[in-house]
């Protein structure tokens, strides 16, 4: 179920960020996992409550775009390469 949920929350996070392209299947499952692990975990720093699905799911897929923010910074998405 965590990997369902994972990809699915991964692949709203990648639409969001306009990565779609560039992220296969299992990229959005680990940056799902990855990003509503770092969601939860930022929304209780803050002291906010996710109590439902629907709270859980917002928080999760923006501690994803988050990761995949990260990610691009680091050079990991981004412009494609030209290779010589």
């Amino acid at each position: 179920m965590t990997l369902i949920i994972g990809g699915i929350v991964g692949w709203l996070a990648s639409i969001l960020m306009r990565t779609n392209a560039q992220m296969g299947m299992l990229a959005n499952v680990v940056v799902g996992i990855i990003g509503s692990f770092l969601g939860t975990a930022l929304a209780g720093t803050l002291g906010l409550r996710v109590h439902g699905t629907p709270e859980y799911l917002l928080v999760a897929v923006a501690g994803a775009a988050l990761l995949i923010a990260l990610l691009r910074g680091l050079g990991v998405y981004g412009r494609r390469r030209a290779y010589r």
